[in-house]
């Protein structure tokens, strides 16, 4: 299944959370995007395909400001980015240059750009919360990011928070952080993620009710056959 409104309406709906367990059942241990922590409070759960963008260390001969008007820029790789995509950047985990600022980011949030998501920092935090983009990142530093980064390419496989990310990847990105979903790995997880939710807000109902936890989570027989007895009956 391609990541289609149905898809990401799916996806809307489960966890950063559950995904990580739904692909820790197929042997996928490292998703999670370290150090991606919501810029603002209460940023609704994001879905989308990822648009990838790479630095690597300042060299500097290359990280010059005049290197933003190059073609191979942060400008020339924002002006390809589709409507709906989550821009994800490789910033090394670099914290003291903002890779973005608020213009470069009303910019993607004018391109109908549905996220930033980095391992590094943005600058112009006011700004950049004033354009309304959802942003994940490590925080802000004042910096621009040539003081630290080189801008090096976009759409090829980067490493994001020690994680693998290729474009097209899925991207969901909620409270507790950003993670990747590949792209073959999507329709199991849209298989599998909304029946994880389902039976633990069952579990958790049953843990309100006093049940104690053995048994229970994880389900043994007994509660797998009562969880499917209150399915039948639901």
């Amino acid at each position: 299944m391609n990541l289609d409104a149905a898809a990401i309406a799916t996806l809307a709906d489960v966890s950063t959370a559950t995904i990580t367990t739904v692909l820790l059942k197929k042997g996928l241990r490292n998703i999670w995007l370290r150090g991606t922590i919501p810029l603002r409070k209460g940023q609704p759960r994001l879905v989308g395909p990822a648009f990838t963008l790479r630095f690597v260390p300042a060299r500097e001969d290359l990280a010059t400001p005049e290197s933003w008007s190059s073609p191979r820029s942060t400008r020339g790789a924002i002006e390809d980015m589709p409507a709906g995509c989550i821009a994800v950047v490789d910033a090394m985990g670099i914290t003291d240059a903002g890779i973005f600022g608020d213009i470069l980011c009303a910019r993607m949030r004018q391109r109908g750009v549905a996220a930033l998501i980095t391992d590094g920092v943005v600058r112009d935090l006011a700004g950049v919360l004033g354009t309304g983009l959802p942003v994940w990142c490590r925080g802000a530093a004042a910096p621009p990011s040539v003081a630290g980064l080189t801008f090096v390419a976009w759409q090829e496989p980067i490493a994001c928070g020690g994680v693998a990310v290729f474009p097209d990847d899925v991207i969901v990105a909620d409270d507790d952080g950003a993670v990747v979903i590949p792209a073959a790995l999507l329709d199991h997880v849209l298989d599998h993620g909304p029946e994880q939710e389902r039976l633990e807000a069952w579990i958790m109902r049953e843990v309100e009710a006093g049940v104690p936890l053995p048994g229970l989570y994880p389900a043994n027989a007994e509660t797998k056959a009562r969880y499917e007895a209150f399915k039948a009956g639901a």
